[in-house]
């Protein structure tokens, strides 16, 4: 356990390094056409995302539960080691394929920052309502990465280069390093627990498998091709055999047991649907605000979403502990409804302002809530023992569900938008030799200089088709968030106060 005086300082470190993780993303999105410009791969600079994304996801159950064995301290610089190398090997890569690569290093680091920062807090702090507020606090990190990411992204590869969205990583990881190696202290354990390395393995394959489905159906390969049909088998496959594996363990890398809860196995259904309506806005309404609303930021509608999930992360970190987390998961979702029809009916007239209402009411009330809250109501849960782990499964099934949630609203979206293509081609008449131009929306959106102003009706049919089409895919968000709905139902009468089972089980590490 810290010292209280030294207590402060961790955490700041702590905040750091999961603010440095979490922009990455947001940051190097900012700055992709100077990294294409200089490195070439135009058309394999989603892969700089979906790696990082695949790694990180994939392997963040393996370092909470490695946590829990070894100790938490360890397995957090090792993360940050990790993360770091990767920076430094992304700074200086030549071509799109080394890119690629140095992300998957960098997406394993952040697989152990992200669930061991939220286990650290929950050894630090003996109170769980103070534990509650700082992982509030650490829920809007996660917000705050998405509002400034992008504005300091622009401004490093504009004026210092896009190699420096990578290098400002490396003074503010090891200064966090460092505070950390000397100021945390950790306790030792008694046992050398065995390693679960086929449950590890297996993890691995399937969560690569289902997100590389998801990912590339309907976008790379169509969805009853054989490469996504193989995926998902392959998904199902691992994941049966990880069940029996797991069972049989003696040392679970997941320890199926802790699903018995009905908070822990309620609470992770709720934030995969949490996950399907976050990630679904944050893919389209900056679309939305740009090609429909006609704003010239893409930001002008994810910033003040992004802004009141820090407030709503950090305003219930200091409330739940007045309300059962039932009160609030149902509450979250009754609004994730709301929310999801009122995306559904949200017009191409609509006033800017009925726009930023609607998102920040996502971000306040169903988003920024749930960062905090479904940490703290599984960590309530289960054995101390399994607080690492734990941790782990909120950032896992928000993942896949977000992947998920994204991908199924991306083929409603895509198959309207498409139809909408056939239409315009009709109704304007577009020649053969312009179907691939005037023809296609996204080239439409992209070059609108070039359709404008003697082809302004064309542009105008697009933006309102590309509204309806968008209103159409939130239908997905609405289903998850009735699911959602019902599994807050069931997850049982449990509240801050209620304390945590067997405090005394298993060898405590920080």
């Amino acid at each position: 356990m810290a010292k209280e005086s030294s207590k402060g300082l961790i955490i700041l470190s702590m905040m750091l390094g999961l603010l440095m993780s979490s922009l990455d993303n947001t940051i190097v999105s900012a700055s992709i056409n100077k990294v294409v410009d200089d490195i070439g791969g135009f058309d394999k600079n989603a892969w700089i995302f979906t790696a990082y994304m695949l790694a990180a996801t994939s392997t963040m159950l393996i370092f909470g539960k490695l946590s829990d064995m070894f100790g938490r301290k360890k397995f957090y610089l090792i993360g940050i080691g990790l993360f770091l190398t990767g920076s430094a090997l992304c700074g200086t890569a030549t071509d799109i394929y080394q890119l690629i690569f140095y992300r998957v290093i960098q997406g394993i680091g952040s697989g152990s920052i992200f669930p061991i920062s939220f286990s650290i807090i929950y050894t630090l702090f003996n109170d769980p309502k103070d534990a509650a507020k700082m992982s509030g606090v650490f829920g809007a990190v996660f917000g705050l990465s998405s509002v400034a990411g992008p504005q300091l992204g622009t401004w490093i590869s504009d004026h210092l280069g896009w190699q420096w969205c990578f290098f400002v990583n490396l003074p503010i990881g090891i200064a966090s390093f460092l505070v950390l190696l000397f100021a945390l202290k950790e306790s030792k354990a008694d046992d050398k627990p065995k390693i679960d390395f086929l449950g590890a393995f297996l993890i691995i394959v399937s969560t690569v498998a289902v997100m590389l489905a998801l990912e590339l159906g309907g976008k790379d390969y169509a969805w009853d091709s054989w490469q996504i049909i193989g995926l998902f088998v392959l998904s199902v496959i691992g994941g049966t055999i990880f069940y029996f594996v797991e069972k049989r363990a003696h040392e679970p890398m997941l320890p199926l047991n802790i699903f018995k809860s009905r908070m822990v196995s309620g609470t992770s259904l709720i934030v995969f649907c949490q996950g399907a309506i976050m990630f679904s806005a944050i893919t389209y309404m900056p679309y939305f605000a740009t090609y429909v609303l006609g704003k010239s930021s893409s930001n002008a509608l994810l910033t003040p979403m992004m802004a009141s999930v820090i407030g709503g992360a950090i305003l219930l970190g200091f409330l739940q502990a007045f309300f059962k987390f039932r009160t609030i998961m149902f509450f979250n979702m009754a609004l994730g409804i709301v929310v999801s029809l009122l995306l559904m009916n949200l017009s191409y007239e609509a006033p800017y302002w009925q726009a930023i209402g609607i998102v920040v009411l996502l971000g306040l009330g169903v988003v920024g809530p749930l960062m905090s809250v479904a940490q703290n109501s599984i960590a309530a849960s289960v054995d101390k023992k399994y607080i690492g782990v734990s941790s782990s499964i909120v950032g896992f099934w928000r993942s896949i569900g977000g992947v998920m949630g994204a991908s199924v609203t991306a083929v409603i979206v895509n198959r309207d938008m498409a139809s909408s293509a056939k239409q315009a081609i009709s109704q304007f008449q577009i020649p053969a030799d312009q179907i691939a131009t005037a023809g296609n929306p996204g080239y439409v959106f992209r070059f609108v200089s070039q359709f404008l102003p003697k082809q302004a009706d064309l542009v105008t049919f697009y933006s309102h088709e590309l509204s309806h089409a968008i209103n159409h895919g939130f239908v997905v968000s609405l289903c998850f968030m009735g699911a959602g709905l019902i599994a807050s139902l069931f997850v049982g009468p449990a509240r801050m106060q209620m304390k945590r089972k067997s405090p005394e089980a298993g060898a405590q590490h920080i």
